[in-house]
Formats: C-alpha cells, sequence, structure tokens
C-alpha cells in the first residue's frame, strides 16, 4: 500500500472513525474492536494508519492475554525483554506495575530497546489499571523534528553513528546482585550497537532523530564534548511541544507506537496510585 498523506488516507472507506489528537501526531482508532479476526485489507489499513499518525490509540478494548498477542503478531515477530518483568507464562507480555511501593521511573524521552542490534518496530501497550488522574503518555514526533533542524546541523550529521547500551538494566542487574559473569553474559548477548544518528524509516523513508536519552551513549569518533553538546541538542528536540501529541488513558485503553518514527514519555505523576500496564513489541530491522 503506497503512503498516504492525512487527508488522502481520511478520505478512504476506513473500518473506523479516525480522530487526530494534534494537526501532527497521534489518532484514536475509534469505532473498531481488536478481538475480531480482521481480513488482511483491515490489519494493512491499521499499519498505514500507524506509519501516517505515528502513534494509534483504541478505547474501549477489552481484550485478554491471547487477544493482545493475536492482535500484535499481525504485524511481526513479538520480542522477549531480558530485562523487564513477564506476565506468568507468557514472555511476549511486559507486565509493569506501579504503585506506592514502586514509583514509574519511564519518564524520560526515548525509542524502546535501542541498544538492540535490530530494535523494535513499535510497541503496543494496553492500559489494565490506571490512576483516578495523572498517569498520561507524551509522544514526540521524530521525523518532524529532523525537519525542523537547520541545514547546517543536518549536514553535520549526515553519516554520524551513535553508540547505544543497556546501562540503565546493568545498573539494575548489580542492584539484584547479579554475579560479574552473569552481567558479562548479557554484555555478551546484546553488545553496545551502532545506530544512525538520523535514520531512514524503512516504510515512509523519512529521515528520523534517532538517539535518545536513555539508551544512548555518544556519537562514535566524536570529541567527548562536542558529542555530548549535540546529544543533548537533540534530545532536546523531543520535548517541543509542536512535535507533541499527550494520551490521557483509561481502563482497557491501547497505545501502540512507531518506535522508528516517535519517542515516548510515561508522566510519572501519579504516586502512590496504581498504574498497571501490560506490553508487546514487535520486532524491527537493523536501522540505517
Amino acid at each position: 500500500m503506497k503512503n498516504l498523506n492525512f487527508e488522502n488516507f481520511e478520505k478512504l472507506d476506513l473500518p473506523f472513525k479516525v480522530n487526530r489528537l494534534s494537526p501532527n501526531i497521534g489518532a484514536e482508532l475509534l469505532e473498531i474492536d481488536l478481538r475480531e479476526d480482521f481480513n488482511k485489507e483491515t490489519y494493512e489499513l491499521i499499519y498505514q494508519a500507524l506509519l501516517i499518525y505515528k502513534v494509534i490509540f483504541f478505547r474501549k478494548q477489552n481484550l485478554s492475554t491471547e487477544d493482545h498477542l493475536r492482535f500484535a503478531k499481525q504485524f511481526g515477530e513479538l520480542e522477549v525483554h531480558p530485562f523487564a518483568p513477564h506476565k506468568e507464562g507468557y514472555p511476549e507480555v511486559l507486565s509493569i506495575t506501579h504503585n506506592e511501593k514502586s514509583k514509574g521511573r519511564e519518564n524520560t524521552w526515548h525509542s524502546d530497546v535501542t541498544w538492540r542490534e535490530e530494535p523494535s518496530l513499535g510497541s503496543i501497550l494496553r492500559m489494565i489499571e490506571g490512576p483516578q488522574v495523572g498517569g498520561d503518555t507524551l509522544f514526540s514526533d521524530m521525523c518532524m523534528a529532523y525537519d525542523g533542524l537547520s541545514d547546517e546541523v543536518k549536514k553535520k550529521l549526515e553519516g554520524a553513528i551513535a553508540v547505544h547500551d543497556f546501562a540503565g538494566f546493568r545498573q539494575r542487574l548489580i542492584k539484584q546482585g547479579k554475579s560479574e559473569a552473569e552481567i558479562e553474559a548479557f554484555n555478551q548477548k546484546y553488545p553496545s550497537p551502532e545506530h544512525p544518528v538520523i535514520r531512514t524509516h524503512p516504510d515512509t523513508k523519512q529521515k528520523v532523530i534517532y538517539v535518545n536519552k536513555a539508551f544512548t551513549q555518544y556519537i562514535k569518533d566524536w570529541d567527548a564534548t562536542e558529542s555530548s553538546i549535540m546529544l543533548d541538542f537533540l534530545y532536546a528536540q523531543a520535548a517541543i511541544p509542536e512535535y507533541q501529541c499527550r494520551f490521557i488513558w483509561e481502563k482497557d485503553s491501547i497505545a501502540f507506537w512507531d518506535n522508528r518514527a516517535c519517542q515516548h514519555y510515561a508522566v510519572s505523576d501519579y504516586w502512590p496510585q496504581v498504574r498497571k500496564v501490560e506490553r508487546v513489541t514487535v520486532v524491527g530491522d537493523r536501522p540505517y
């Protein structure tokens, strides 16, 4: 299916209603039940919506874990996260709960698992239980962020490569008492990958800022100070409101975001209330 813009896509005979959350990123796909087994065309239209809006949302989806997995598998192979807690019996399902004993810590702009050689295509997250107020998630369009860079900066970043790493998770492993041998095994299995600072989206061919504060370490072959200054500047682009949308969660809401095209920030303003979510992640490709 060829790429479409907002206006052309919304003129199609769609099996869902589109409610855009901002002029540039994010849309709710309404009046559709993800428990149904759709035909190929419907799944293609959902994927096309993901490419256009960068993140898509669904409301009132009372899915079972099996429904969640079946829907996600329509878009590719599912990954198993080696560091995050899984739902018992379902290794592909991350179960993340925050409450009075565990404050939210996903409040950094990031794209998921860029410490992998082949980072994810996208993540599909389901709200199981949320706070009465708060716990929203923000999404930022990294294609727009790239377009907003000056020609001088774009030229400077041509061919630049950044090194990524699971450093934050490594620190958690140390705190958990993992041995040096166990941690070295993770180092060998997930060696620090090198990704383009500016990647090309494999489907839309858009240029994307592809560094993030959570997992990017430095720009390869750059002076350390120059690398740090440039990365801080690029990280800051995600915080520009014009590039963003904000999703207010409800029980049984679902977000499906394109990790190749946007970053997200889970607002941790709800402590000590409970926020319980489950996430399934679709395997992606090697950035270029």
